[in-house]
C-alpha cells in the first residue's frame, strides 16, 4: 500500500508542538499548530493549504505571521481553523500591520477562518490582501460528527478538550479507503492501464451505483479499442479495498478524568499517535496546575486506546538531558508496566499490531512501537 503522506514533528521534542503532514501525491500539506515553524524551508511553507490550530497560545499560533511574509505574493491562499474566538483573534494580527503596498502584488492571497464553537457550528471569514486583510463574513457552516475538512483522499476531525479554562483541540487525519488495481487481474482482462482507471476510482469514491457503465478506450498496432464494463464487474474483478490510516494529534490537554476518556476514544486504533508528555508522574501535582499530560498519563491513553505507533512530544525544558527518562516513563505506561486509571476495566494486551515507519507504511511487529521521530527522519 502506498501511503499518501508523511508525518513529521515541525521541531524536536523540547520545541514548540506541531505536526507537518505532506500530502505527497497532491501538491500540497497540512500543518497541526502553528507556533515557531522557522524550521520549514520556504518549499515545504508554500506546499500548506490548510492550518489545524488547537488553541491560540503563543507557542501554537506565532508562526502564522512566518507563515504569511513567505507566502504573500507567492501564493492564493492558506485555510485556518481553531477554537472559540479563533476568528476575532486572527482579525487581531492581520490589523496590526500596515497593508498599503499589497497592491503590489501579481497575486490575491485569501486567508479563510473557520472558527468552531461548542454545538459544531462553524463560524467563517475570509481575509484578502485585495481589500487589505479586512474582515469579510462568509457562511456559516456544521462539523458533523468533528468533521472540519472532508477531502476525496482524507477527513480532518477535531474533538474540543479542556486547558485551564479554554478549548483545546485534538486533531485527526484521516486517510480515506485505499483503491488499489490488481494488474495481474488487468493482464488476465487484456485490458491496458491508463486514464480510465483514474476515472473508475473517482466514480467509485463518489458512490456510483453497480451498474453505472464504464468504457475503456485504447490504441494498439491494429487501431484503437474499447471495452465496456458494469462498474460493479470491475470493482470486484479489479480493484482492492484496503483501510486508510489514521494519525492523531493531541497536545495541551488537562490529564483529568472526561479528557482521558474522550481522548481514548478519539484516538482509539490510531495508526500513529502524537502525543504531549510535558511532565513526568513525579512532578503530576505540577501538571495538573499547568493543565497538561505526564508522560505515564499519555502512555496510558495511547494504551487504552490500542494505538499502534507512538510519538510522545512536547516536554517541558526542566527535563532537558532527561529526554530517555521521559520516553522511558511514556513507553513502560504504554506496555501496561504501571496502572491505568483510564477506563474502568484494564486493556487486553496488544499484540501483533501493525506498525508505521517513518513513510507511513505497515510493517509487522509483537510490541506497541515507540518512535523517536526525529531519529527516523535522519537520511531521509
Amino acid at each position: 500500500m502506498r501511503p499518501i503522506f508523511h508525518a513529521e514533528l515541525v521541531n524536536r521534542s523540547f520545541g514548540d508542538p506541531g505536526i507537518y503532514i505532506d500530502l505527497k501525491f497532491e501538491r500540497r500539506a497540512i500543518l497541526f499548530d502553528i507556533g515557531d515553524i522557522t524550521a520549514l524551508p520556504t518549499r515545504k511553507l508554500l506546499r500548506i493549504s490548510d492550518v489545524f490550530v488547537s488553541h491560540t497560545h503563543m507557542d501554537h499560533f506565532c508562526g502564522f505571521d512566518h507563515m504569511l511574509r513567505v507566502c504573500l505574493g507567492r501564493d492564493t491562499g492558506v485555510r485556518m481553523y481553531g477554537p472559540p474566538g479563533f476568528i476575532g483573534q486572527l482579525e487581531h494580527k492581520l490589523a496590526a500591520y500596515t497593508w498599503n503596498l499589497v497592491d503590489n502584488y501579481a497575486t490575491v492571497f485569501v486567508v479563510v477562518a473557520h472558527e468552531l464553537d461548542a454545538e459544531g457550528r462553524v463560524q467563517r471569514a475570509q481575509f484578502r490582501s485585495q481589500a487589505r486583510f479586512q474582515r469579510e463574513p462568509l457562511p456559516d457552516a456544521f462539523a458533523h460528527d468533528g468533521v472540519l475538512l472532508e477531502d476525496p483522499q482524507f477527513r480532518i476531525r477535531t474533538v474540543p478538550l479542556e486547558h485551564h479554562d479554554i478549548v483545546s483541540l485534538a486533531f485527526s487525519f484521516e486517510e480515506s479507503t485505499h483503491i488499489n488495481v490488481w494488474k495481474n487481474r488487468l493482464e488476465e482482462l487484456q485490458l491496458p492501464t491508463g486514464q480510465w482507471l483514474t476515472e473508475l476510482k473517482r466514480q467509485v469514491r463518489a458512490g456510483a451505483p453497480d451498474d453505472t457503465p464504464i468504457g475503456v478506450y485504447w490504441r494498439t498496432r491494429e487501431g484503437s479499442r474499447k471495452r465496456s464494463f458494469s462498474l460493479g464487474e470491475l470493482k470486484r474483478n479489479v480493484l482492492d479495498f484496503v483501510p486508510g490510516q489514521k494519525l492523531c494529534y493531541v497536545t495541551d490537554v488537562a490529564g483529568h478524568e472526561r479528557n482521558s476518556k474522550t481522548l481514548v476514544e478519539f484516538v482509539r486504533g490510531s495508526d500513529l499517535l502524537f502525543i504531549e508528555a510535558v511532565f513526568l508522574d513525579a512532578d503530576r501535582e505540577h501538571a495538573q496546575r499547568k493543565a497538561h499530560l505526564t508522560a505515564r498519563r499519555a502512555g496510558e491513553i495511547a494504551r487504552a486506546a490500542e494505538v499502534k505507533a507512538a510519538v510522545p512530544f512536547h516536554f517541558s525544558s526542566r527535563y532537558l538531558g532527561q529526554e530517555d527518562q521521559v520516553r522511558r516513563e511514556f513507553a513502560l505506561a504504554w506496555q501496561g508496566r504501571t496502572h491505568t486509571k483510564v477506563t474502568s476495566a484494564s486493556p487486553a494486551p496488544i499484540t501483533s499490531p501493525a506498525h508505521l515507519s517513518a513513510e507511513g507504511t505497515r510493517e509487522s511487529g509483537d510490541t506497541p512501537q515507540l518512535l523517536d521521530w526525529h531519529e527516523q527522519q535522519k537520511g531521509t
